[in-house]
């Protein structure tokens, strides 16, 4: 009998020490090669594949070499990294967050700025590109569009268990690109899946669903004081804190369908009324560059440019990068602000809302 004990604890002893080597054997494999750069940036010889903005961005932006960043929602992933060396020699990491809100914005420029970075250590932040989307300045100073794995973002080493022993990462993240000898080029990370096919006034219409109409219309005042609140808190503090650092603020081209969308909802004196408020508090800084795109009449009037309402070719973005580096479309001035604003007014009115919907798509 104490032979056979001896005999299962034995085995139980074997197993448990089986299990710690392969533990061990992972989590060194996943320190190595790190596909989310928690520990250390890209290895040469590896594939890495980049395509979870809520994993990867941190690491991303604590380890990685570079000079400027691209921050903002969806209307900044078509950007190209390439095209901001070959117009401007910057070294660019795109950081974007669909659907981000101020606050996931403010969560990933701390780390951005974060000195004790190996990325700070190695360069100082020249520019950041940051994509402003008028309408979640509404948001809640605090919400985030979706919930962060709170581990790869904070310096608690203990939890980091849930990367290191995470089947996904070893087999989404290294075995599948080590064996498919296929990567992400970094330029185009976090792309669109849209293809070209996509942008088409048919496909836009087909799947194009207009708001229902409010009758009231909404005090102009209204979006003020929380667009006042999540500047004050989630972006301006890292405009004065950083003097040095040039901001390329820009507000991005939506189709004139985004308009429709605002005048069906009866806010357009309303949003009006916080594009100005935004610009004015943007306007008061030296390092700030503010870019208005919105009343491209070329681009925003003409649907094929587009694959949904708000959502444009990569041809725009590469547009607006080489406005980026030659100042074409920056308002210098809230006199010229208003200037835009009025041709926005302008294309709106002159738009032929009824015509657009009497086809059938």
């Amino acid at each position: 009998m104490d032979n056979k004990k001896s005999s299962k604890k034995n085995l139980i002893w074997i197993f448990l020490g089986l299990v710690l080597v392969m533990l061990a054997a992972v989590t060194a494999l996943v320190i190595y090669v790190d596909p989310f750069f928690h520990y250390h940036g890209p290895r040469d010889g590896f594939y890495y594949v980049v395509d979870n903005q809520l994993s990867q961005n941190p690491g991303m932006a604590r380890n990685m070499d570079y000079d400027s960043c691209i921050i903002g929602s969806s209307m900044t992933v078509n950007f190209h990294t390439d095209d901001f060396y070959e117009l401007m020699g910057l070294n660019t990491l795109k950081l974007s967050y669909s659907g981000a809100y101020p606050k996931d914005d403010s969560n990933i420029l701390n780390i951005v700025f974060d000195k004790d970075s190996y990325a700070r250590k190695n360069n100082d932040v020249k520019a950041v590109f940051l994509g402003l989307d008028v309408p979640t300045l509404t948001a809640d100073v605090n919400e985030i569009k979706y919930e962060l794995p709170m581990y790869l973002y904070d310096d608690n080493p203990i939890n980091d268990v849930k990367y290191l022993w995470n089947k996904d990462v070893l087999l989404q993240y290294i075995m599948r690109p080590f064996i498919q000898k296929k990567g992400t080029n970094l330029s185009e990370a976090y792309a669109s899946w849209w293809t070209d096919e996509y942008y088409n006034i048919q496909w836009v219409m087909h799947n194009y669903e207009e708001p229902q109409r409010v009758e009231t219309e909404a005090d102009k005042e209204l979006f003020i004081e929380q667009t006042g609140e999540n500047l004050k808190v989630n972006i301006l503090p890292f405009v004065e804190e950083n003097p040095d650092t040039q901001f390329y603020v820009f507000f991005p081209p939506y189709s004139i369908l985004y308009w429709n969308n605002v005048i069906c909802e009866n806010h357009l004196e309303a949003t009006m009324r916080q594009y100005e408020f935004a610009a004015e508090e943007f306007l008061k800084y030296d390092n700030v560059h503010l870019f208005y795109f919105q009343n491209m009449e070329e681009v925003v009037t003409d649907l094929n440019n587009y694959a949904d309402y708000t959502h444009y070719k990569p041809e725009i973005n590469r547009y607006m990068t080489e406005c980026f580096a030659d100042g074409t479309h920056e308002v210098r001035s809230m006199e010229q602000f208003e200037d835009e604003l009025s041709s926005m007014r302008d294309i709106i009115e002159r738009f032929d809302f009824e015509e657009l919907f009497s086809v059938e798509y």
